[in-house]
């Protein structure tokens, strides 16, 4: 092991933190023991302690009594109950890698719902786009959006594995600023939970949201579905 500049610790730190963030070591198991650890590593006990330590003081790693050392869930933190932002830029700012996967997308006419959330007739077509989202390699929420084609009917030249849907409409003066959210917390479906990698009946945050213009004019309606084992949310009143 090439161990440079840094400490032998940090070397261990940092090779740990990466392998769980790839996904090697997945959240609620355990990593391997001390002993194995100064094997691998060929590093005394200390430090081997130090690295799981340092991990433990992030909040990564939790050591339990008979057991030994598992991988926390690590809950992204999410501002936009506050806020208006792009789900890339908020996972950005807390140090992951966003990244999206469309599962569908295509233009259809609305449901009841989405033509009363939209304030639009039965017969206007919308673009409906469900996309899921991830973090780093972890899926963080499963999100299906409704714009309407007859304020955006070249929607469908984009990308949107690629490129954000706020960016997109920002840029062809359709910029969202205002949002209305109403939450609620739901059981995952066999669907939901296959995709979102949780099991059946795990609890999800669940959202709709509804995007205005600075026109007034209704131009997003979404349901995101959101895991609840590593996400939470931060909520800024003032009186």
């Amino acid at each position: 092991m090439d161990s440079g500049n840094l400490p032998k610790y940090k070397i261990i730190e940092d090779d740990l933190l990466n392998k769980i963030k790839a996904g090697f070591y997945k959240p609620d198991t355990l990593i391997p023991k001390e002993i194995e650890l100064m094997e691998i590593y060929h590093v005394s006990r200390p430090t081997v302690r130090q690295a799981i330590q340092t991990l433990v003081n992030k909040g990564l790693l939790e050591k339990r009594k008979r057991r030994g050392t598992i991988v926390k869930q690590n809950k992204i933190s999410q501002e936009f109950t506050h806020t208006i932002k792009s789900f890339n830029n908020e996972v950005k700012s807390k140090g992951f890698t966003p990244q999206t996967r469309v599962l569908f997308f295509q233009k259809e006419l609305p449901t009841p719902e989405v033509s009363a959330a939209l304030n639009i007739n039965s017969s206007d077509s919308v673009y409906k786009l469900v996309r899921l989202r991830y973090a780093d390699t972890q899926p963080v929420v499963l999100v299906t959006s409704y714009i309407p084609y007859n304020i955006f009917p070249s929607l469908n030249k984009y990308d949107f594995n690629k490129v954000s849907l706020y960016d997109t409409l920002d840029s062809h003066d359709c910029r969202i600023v205002h949002v209305k959210r109403k939450l609620e917390v739901l059981k995952a479906d066999e669907t939901t939970a296959d995709l979102l990698n949780v099991d059946i009946n795990d609890p999800l945050f669940y959202f709709h949201t509804v995007g205005t213009t600075e026109n007034d004019i209704k131009a997003e309606y979404s349901i995101a579905k959101y895991r609840g084992d590593n996400n939470s949310f931060e909520i800024y009143i003032d009186r």
